[in-house]
């Protein structure tokens, strides 16, 4: 074990080092290569950075890439090095949708004919049109919905019935002393012809969710795979532009727009009256103004921050209750199977729980009494 990977694998972990300082006492001297670490140490030790053990024996660090295409940037410039709860969200993501997809052949579906079935640069309006009549994710729809925050989650059921798994987190799997950062990735889009899957972080406001959804879905209909960083207010380059576009045209088609939108009105009575009608959240509504033209410059990025700021302001996450955030976190649709297929005997308990993120029978058994199973 060389010295120079525990100063790597504490510099990954994101921790200070004077938190690990405080539960490795003699971290300073492993680092230095005074002393060594026991076996029962280093364990420890790779534990609380979230560090593959097997990395500690490397010969030098390893250059981790995240496994599906990265899209995201910061002032137009690719993001380096992914943190290990990034990795770990898509890597656990990555598990669900293998056994998801072998669960699906095992019943001989057929793949989601609409994964792949937008060629990307496909007009806007077209592309956007396609998706909304396969999702049923009409304006007169949503208008049936009390708020924007219930219209997201019927958007979300809307997803899930389509075939899409959806999975919405703001931790890696259970563990909530690992949050994931909306900073460094606001979702990623997994394509596969029977388990397409999006995953939203959840640790982001509620009215970036909707987009974010909105962006990854696009990813799917257009068979690319990507990690993002979707922001309702940006002007990416290429396909990230397109996507945006898409998911924009989406949520809230711009002619049906112009027609509702009143010219002269104060800005924060429409605001509040177009998120009504459309469901959608006010930095949508926000993103529409601007692309209508009807708000513009440095007048739309003063109100997009100032809206932004309120939002964040009156959120108040919080964790819910165990067994209704468990299917959100993990996708209903990945849920239900599960546990349908490990009550059936064909998979382990203990792959399920692995999956699931749990680590008893009963926390199960309760899990699959509150989604209706017997057991």
């Amino acid at each position: 074990m060389r010295p120079e990977l525990l100063r790597w694998a504490a510099e990954r972990s994101g921790i200070g080092p004077e938190v690990l300082a405080r539960r490795f006492p003699r971290l300073h001297s492993w680092e230095i290569g005074e002393t060594r670490p026991t076996i029962k140490q280093l364990e420890g030790f790779a534990r609380a950075t979230h560090t593959p053990i097997g990395f500690l024996f490397l010969a030098e660090p390893p250059e981790e890439r995240i496994p599906i295409p990265d899209f995201r940037t910061v002032r137009d410039e690719r993001i380096r090095r992914p943190s290990p709860e990034l990795l770990d969200t898509i890597y656990l993501c990555q598990q669900r949708q293998d056994w998801y997809h072998d669960f699906a052949r095992s019943l001989g579906q057929e793949g989601r004919p609409f994964v792949g079935s937008i060629a990307p640069g496909t007009p806007v309006k077209e592309a956007a049109a396609a998706m909304r009549g396969q999702l049923a994710f009409s304006t007169d729809a949503r208008r049936q919905s009390p708020t924007w925050e219930a219209a997201l989650r019927t958007f979300v059921q809307l997803a899930e019935d389509a075939g899409v798994l959806v999975m919405v987190n703001g931790v890696v799997g259970n563990n909530t002393h690992r949050r994931l950062d909306p900073g460094e990735f606001r979702g990623f889009a997994l394509v596969d012809d029977q388990a397409p899957l999006v995953f939203v972080n959840g640790a982001d406001t509620k009215a970036a969710q909707m987009f974010t959804l909105a962006h990854e879905l696009v990813h799917i209909w257009s068979g690319r795979s990507g990690v993002i960083d979707a922001d309702v207010s940006a002007v990416p380059a290429g396909h990230e532009r397109w996507c945006n576009e898409v998911a924009a045209e989406l949520l809230v088609p711009l002619d049906e727009f112009r027609r509702e939108q009143r010219d002269g009105a104060p800005l924060r009575s429409e605001l509040d009256r177009l998120a009504r009608v459309f469901k959608v959240s006010t930095l949508v509504i926000l993103r529409r103004m601007n692309d209508a033209g009807y708000l513009t410059g440095d007048r739309y990025w003063k109100a997009f921050n100032d809206e932004l700021a309120l939002l964040r302001s009156i959120e108040r996450g919080s964790g819910g209750n165990f067994y209704f955030t468990q299917p959100v976190r993990n996708s209903r649709r990945f849920t239900r199977a599960l546990i349908a297929d490990t009550l059936e005997g064909n998979t382990l308990y203990r792959d399920a729980f692995r999956m699931l993120g749990i680590s008893t029978d009963a926390t199960f058994r309760e899990l699959g009494a509150k989604l209706g199973f017997v057991v």
